[in-house]
């Protein structure tokens, strides 16, 4: 007998819940998105063309959760993901939550609280775990192509920085706490999937190096500024001519943090918001070799492994090439969409994880945090034993 749609609901149905709304929206074939909340009415109408007219549409979340539904999907910003999660979690809902989970180590543990409490299905959007060159990574890696995994090198060359998060609410760390914690969250989850265990001691250095000194800011507003397309200067280089950046700029535009993580191995994560290219950079290094990817899933990634011992070899010896993967992100939105219509009807086993988000959070959370007190070292504290028996049983 066929099974009923799922009913959906989106909590911020414009920009990516738009995105993920698509996706989910699969009328007759199990999942129907039914109402969504935006506080742009620009949004909720175009909501109604591409769901039909009889979906329900609302500026306050709360009422969407009143509603009778199988499962949320929440997109808002991440200074408003603690609060409609946990609000969300207590209605019983299985919840899609965009990362970051939260903004604090705080706010993460209240969320895994809140689904342990109401037993509801809780699955944060690290799509990562999904891209084509990542999963290829984790194969040989566990594989044991490298042997035992000691050290992990991250570089984030963030090209377009000055227009994804110094325009808007981004750039303040009241709405972000920091882009070690909003930028790197995803690329934190991966060293830490890849490694095999969770940051135990940090420190950062940093600073606004760029985007701090630019003139011709936006005027200021009240709250937090909106996210506007069309205020972007991608093609626009060097950064140094940017323009029209937020009113007020207090994240830093480069970062480094050091990782030690529970099962002895080593990291290192940089990022910087001005550099001409975009894209991210892994070298995971083993016992046995050296695994490092060249693209993110666009045409041409491939990966290089190193085994065999010799002097300056930049073709390696084997290489990895990745295909491309239909989809944005890599081909990594459908199929994590995919994934959480499963989990949310049927649960089971996913390739995401509640804990592994709340990390990336609290290894982000204490890198700010050293960062900002000029790179003392600190401890990231681990979650509860009740709550890692909970989401690992």
């Amino acid at each position: 007998m066929k099974k009923p749609d799922l009913q959906i609901g989106i909590i911020g149905s414009g920009g990516r819940g738009a995105h993920l709304g698509g996706l989910a929206h699969r009328p007759g074939q199990g999942a129907r998105v039914v109402a969504c909340c935006d506080v742009n009415p620009a949004t909720l109408a175009k909501n109604h063309a591409v769901y039909g007219p009889g979906i329900f549409t609302t500026s306050d979340y709360r009422a969407l959760l009143a509603r009778d539904l199988d499962a949320v999907i929440i997109a808002t910003p991440d200074f408003l993901h603690e609060e409609q999660a946990v609000a969300t979690l207590e209605r019983g809902f299985a919840l899609y939550l965009e990362k970051p989970m939260a903004l604090t180590i705080a706010g993460c543990d209240r969320i895994l609280r809140a689904a342990a409490r109401s037993r509801a299905r809780l699955y944060v959007g690290h799509n990562m775990r999904h891209m084509p060159f990542v999963r290829k990574m984790k194969s040989l890696i566990d594989d044991g192509a490298i042997g035992e995994v000691k050290a992990c090198w991250v570089r984030h060359f963030v090209g377009h920085g000055g227009d994804f998060y110094f325009r808007d609410w981004h750039a303040e760390r009241r709405y972000t706490t920091g882009l070690l914690l909003q930028k790197a969250a995803h690329d934190i989850d991966i060293l830490h999937w890849l490694c095999g265990g969770y940051t135990r001691l940090v420190n950062a250095l940093g600073g606004l190096t760029l985007y701090g000194d630019l003139p011709g800011r936006l005027p200021a507003i009240k709250g937090p500024r909106p996210i506007k397309p069309g205020d972007m200067q991608l093609d626009l280089f060097p950064p140094t001519r940017a323009r029209h950046l937020n009113h007020h700029i207090d994240v830093e535009d480069l970062s480094t943090m050091q990782m030690r993580l529970d099962n002895g191995v080593f990291a290192t994560y940089a990022q910087c918001h001005y550099t001409p290219d975009y894209w991210r950079n892994y070298t995971v290094i083993g016992t046995a070799g050296r695994l490092e990817n060249f693209g993110n899933g666009e045409p041409g990634t491939y990966l290089r492994l190193w085994n065999r011992r010799a002097g300056y070899n930049p073709k390696g010896d084997v290489t990895y090439k990745i295909p491309v993967s239909r989809g944005t992100h890599g081909g990594a939105d459908p199929m994590i969409m995919a994934e959480f219509l499963r989990f949310a009807r049927e649960g089971g086993r996913t390739e995401t994880s509640p804990l592994a988000a709340r990390e990336s959070v609290a290894a982000g959370c204490q890198a700010t945090a050293s960062l900002r007190r000029h790179g003392v070292p600190l401890k990231v504290p681990p979650v509860t034993a009740a709550l890692r028996k909970y989401f690992t049983t």
